[in-house]
């Protein structure tokens, strides 16, 4: 930070707020023994605006005759190399335009020329038309953002990785399958050579939930439907199908809680007589009002019960 160059920026007259804004953090920049150097990006934040309009009012600061660029490159590496700001106060500073086209600021011998030379490139870039080096053709390009958040970079969303990997079936198994479908492995029709057909009994497996025993089981019984071995895995699928939905009814079945086994209904009465006797004649609770005189006459006339146990009891 120098002071006397923040001073010499309140000084100034004439100009915009945003401008002067640039102009005293340019300052603020400063540093007496070894210049003005912040980068664009350094400037751009603390004068809280984009690179593109930054670079406008440092254009205006220019023609202005307040300041002026000098930027360089890396003989090495080519690598652009950070602006030096030259401000009107400092000396060698010339603000007499150059003869030749009135723009801009007479230069020193030791300073470079505003227009990038052919051979290294080096020279000031400012708002005035100039041609850029063959050599750095994009270096002069400016950058036109306007947002000044920096958002942070989203990374992409990865799906989720199937947990169970698909591991193939067995050889033995499929020899197994083979023999129990009648086809002789050393002379294979067509559709059944090669790793598609393991592919598609792997399928059955995976996609269907049917375990390699099941496979050989349902391959087994389509054979008394169809004697001749099949021309390819594909004329087993319906077969294959019909024997999950089957597993998986099975499996719902043994899910479902058993209804509970309801008590067999009792036989009708069909002989009153017999019945209220024996309630009598036992000592279960009977009430005094349970059996009328008709029944009583009834029980009596058969011998089923004697008029003592009927007085016993409570009957009249």
């Amino acid at each position: 930070m120098s002071h006397r160059a923040t001073i010499w920026a309140i000084q100034q007259r004439g100009l915009k707020p945003a401008t002067k804004i640039v102009l005293w953090f340019l300052c603020d920049r400063h540093n007496p023994d070894f210049g003005c150097f912040p980068t664009q990006a350094r400037l751009a934040e603390d004068v809280e605006m984009s690179v593109s309009a930054l670079n406008e009012h440092l254009a205006r600061l220019e023609e202005l005759r307040l300041i002026r660029r000098v930027r360089s490159h890396d003989p090495r590496t080519h690598k652009r190399q950070a602006t030096r700001y030259i401000l009107g106060f400092e000396e060698g500073f010339s603000q007499k335009p150059i003869p030749e086209t009135e723009e801009g600021f007479e230069r020193t011998e030791s300073e470079p020329p505003d227009n990038p030379t052919p051979e290294s490139g080096l020279g000031a870039i400012s708002g005035f038309p100039a041609n850029p080096s063959p050599d750095f053709p994009d270096i002069h390009l400016r950058n036109p953002e306007t947002n000044l958040v920096r958002e942070p970079l989203r990374e992409p969303v990865k799906e989720e990785e199937d947990t169970q990997a698909r591991v193939p079936i067995s050889d033995e198994m499929f020899l197994d399958l083979l023999g129990t479908l009648g086809l002789d492995p050393a002379a294979l029709p067509g559709w059944w050579q090669g790793w598609p057909p393991r592919q598609h009994v792997q399928r059955w497996r995976d996609e269907l939930g049917l375990t390699e025993a099941e496979i050989i089981a349902t391959a087994k019984a389509s054979r008394k439907d169809h004697p001749q071995p099949p021309d390819g895995p594909k004329a087993l699928d319906r077969g294959m199908q019909r024997a999950a939905t089957r597993k998986v009814e099975d499996a719902g079945r043994k899910r479902r809680k058993p209804r509970p086994v309801s008590d067999p209904a009792a036989a009708p009465i069909t002989d009153l007589p017999a019945f209220y006797a024996d309630l009598v004649n036992s000592d279960r609770f009977l009430p005094t009002s349970m059996i009328s005189n008709t029944m009583r006459d009834a029980m009596l006339a058969r011998g089923l019960v004697t008029a003592e146990r009927l007085r016993k009891r409570g009957v009249q």
